[in-house]
């Protein structure tokens, strides 16, 4: 029998169902109602979704995880996509494991993400390190901010 040792992350503690079958950790996503293998990247993203709605107010079914979408002909999955009360996606969050560190690569990733969906707002994280940019479209420009807004003031 394994043992469950995951990464502490810059993230507040959440209780989450985590449950063992053989050798594999499953984790409960909440948004979607399932059992998912819990990999580094699942640790993390299921840590941002619980950030987003408990201590940034974010509705629930506002959020999209794990979202289908067409980039070249290839068929990509954005994380975590998040809509507002009209249907527009407004933010674009890309998860990484903890381990991997994040890089022009990682942005470059989420930017070719979001020039299908035209959010405004691009997030990157590795539950260690955090980064929210406000996208102006317009000029093409990005604005860093050290906080993320909560779901209201976005």
């Amino acid at each position: 029998m394994s043992i469950f040792n995951p990464t502490p992350l810059n993230l507040p503690n959440y209780p989450f169902k985590i449950t063992q079958r053989d050798d594999l950790y499953f984790i409960f996503d909440e948004i979607r109602k399932k059992h998912l293998v819990l990999t580094p990247e699942e640790w993390v993203r299921q840590h941002f979704i619980r950030y987003l709605l408990k201590e940034k107010s974010f509705p629930s079914a506002l959020l999209q995880i794990e979202g289908g979408l067409s980039l070249n002909q290839t068929r990509k999955r954005s994380d975590i996509l998040v809509y507002d009360n009209q249907g527009e996606k407004i933010m674009v969050i890309e998860c990484k494991a903890p381990s991997v560190a994040i890089t022009q690569a990682t942005f470059d990733q989420a930017a070719r993400y979001n020039s299908v969906y035209k959010a405004r707002w691009l997030v990157v994280t590795n539950g260690l390190n955090h980064y929210y940019a406000k996208i102006d479209h317009t000029n093409g420009k990005f604005l860093f901010v050290k906080e993320l807004p909560s779901y209201k003031e976005l």
